[in-house]
């Protein structure tokens, strides 16, 4: 990671850690660095989620990237994984640029940067751009005070480009494989990016769609609803009698689930479910499924009942996909709903996840209830503890005293995992036992050497 540029992009509070200035000059770069290596202007697509916000940062890039010479296409309010698809399947796009801060509350925002592939930008061109942001021009082999303008006829222009979005509609209504006439399915839209687009989908294959939280206000994104606020989606599949339920998040690249029963079906179970049934029908590559060291306890003991491999990696949707790429495998992601079908897509993609989970129901003919069930999760508990220095809090040895006396009392009945967000000032304390009790007890015993070591913030 970088100074300003985390797993998942560069992140922060709107105007505070992530300003107007940051997204022109992030724009400033990409412009002419692209336009520079082809010696042309560069082309870039930028989409943007729902926040208030985001409609500031998208004129700030827009702005800067048309002043070093790009010409930038416009897809409007749409998802994540719908600028992955434009610029990896239509030609001379040289960029992608999505302005979302993904799950996390209304006035944080973020820019996440696409490379020409549809893949997240590589740490090289990051570096550069993080040099520029610092002033450090000479190590981009820039002579002056900044990077120079584009003036008349190369200043960059804008184009609407709904058209981009629409074809990435097509394109997921394409990967069904049977009409959904008939099933009664529920979407929680997180008042985010798939506002419109999941119900277009689920309408256009013909399943009766009750939707929830899509009356976006640029400040209600993700706010008790969404993936990571399933409840309301799990008590109205109930209330309604709905035989499924996809929540997605702010910007549509995660996806979680809800059977029939109102039971939660997290990315774990998502991923044994659809491992299991591309086994079965001979389609999982060299037999592997990328996890992440989240993935529960439970998700490894039934994958082994089954003759099913699995790699972990580190926690990021990111490192999932290096992994896959790096060794062929087809399927991998994370139990917060990153799901990545390489086959399809380049990145995580809440409504392609969806389709898929579609496809298990109906070419199986049973319901989500039944196709989880051969799983038993162990208990968990995530426990984020906001820190003044994610390293010196991790690092501290009495704390990392602390984590080795947990694993030795866990024994093989269970782990404990320490970590640095990704995207967030905090300290990440999860366990895994046979019992919540004991997982509360543990990560408890954690959370107060860090407390009493100094490193909580207002502590």
């Amino acid at each position: 990671m970088g100074k300003y540029f985390g797993t998942d992009g560069f992140r922060g509070e709107a105007n505070v850690t992530l300003t107007v200035e940051h997204a022109y000059r992030v724009g400033r770069f990409i412009g002419w660095y692209y336009s520079a290596q082809k010696g042309s202007k560069c082309r870039v697509v930028i989409g943007k989620d729902t926040r208030r916000s985001s409609y500031m940062f998208e004129y700030a890039l827009v702005a800067g990237l048309t002043a070093s010479g790009a010409d930038v296409y416009l897809l409007h309010v749409t998802t994540t994984p719908s600028i992955s698809y434009v610029v990896r399947t239509e030609e001379d796009f040289d960029c992608g640029i999505m302005i979302s801060a993904s799950h996390n509350p209304y006035y944080d925002n973020g820019i996440k940067l696409i490379n020409a592939r549809g893949e997240k930008m590589d740490e090289e061109t990051i570096l550069k751009i993080e040099a520029y942001l610092d002033g450090d021009l000479a190590s981009l082999g820039v002579e002056g005070e900044d990077l120079p303008y584009a003036v008349r006829e190369e200043i960059g222009c804008t184009i609407d480009y709904a058209a981009g979005r629409n074809r990435y509609i097509g394109y997921l209504i394409s990967l069904a494989t049977r009409s959904y006439r008939g099933m009664r399915v529920g979407l929680d839209c997180a008042n985010g990016s798939a506002w419109m687009i999941a119900k277009s989908v689920f309408d256009a294959l013909g399943a009766k769609t009750y939707v929830i939280h899509a009356q976006p206000d640029g400040t209600n994104i993700n706010t008790n609803c969404g993936s990571t606020h399933i409840e309301s989606l799990q008590a109205f599949v109930k209330e309604k009698g709905l035989d499924v339920g996809f929540a997605f998040d702010g910007d549509a690249d995660r996806c979680l689930a809800v059977d029939e029963n109102g039971n939660v079906v997290d990315g774990d179970l998502i991923l044994y479910i659809y491992g299991r049934y591309m086994k079965e029908r001979g389609k999982l590559v060299n037999n592997t499924v990328v996890t992440t060291v989240m993935s529960n306890f439970g998700l490894y003991k039934a994958f082994d009942a089954i003759g099913i491999d699995y790699e972990k990696t580190q926690v990021g949707d990111k490192y999932v996909y290096e992994n896959m790429m790096q060794n062929g495998h087809r399927i991998g992601g994370e139990q917060s709903g990153h799901i990545i079908f390489s086959k399809y897509a380049s990145t995580g993609d809440g409504i392609l996840t969806a389709i898929k989970m579609m496809e298990v129901i109906l070419e199986r003919k049973t319901t989500l209830s039944k196709l989880a069930e051969p799983v038993k999760i162990y208990p968990q508990l995530l426990q984020n503890v906001r820190v003044k220095s994610k390293p010196e809090a991790k690092n501290d040895p009495l704390v990392q005293a602390a984590v080795q006396e947990v694993e030795r009392d866990l024994g093989s009945n269970g782990r404990i995992l320490v970590r640095e967000s990704g995207t967030e000032p905090v300290i990440r304390v999860m366990v895994e036992a046979e019992n919540q009790e004991d997982c509360k007890r543990y990560v408890k015993r954690v959370v107060d050497v860090i407390r009493a070591q100094g490193h909580i913030v207002g502590e």
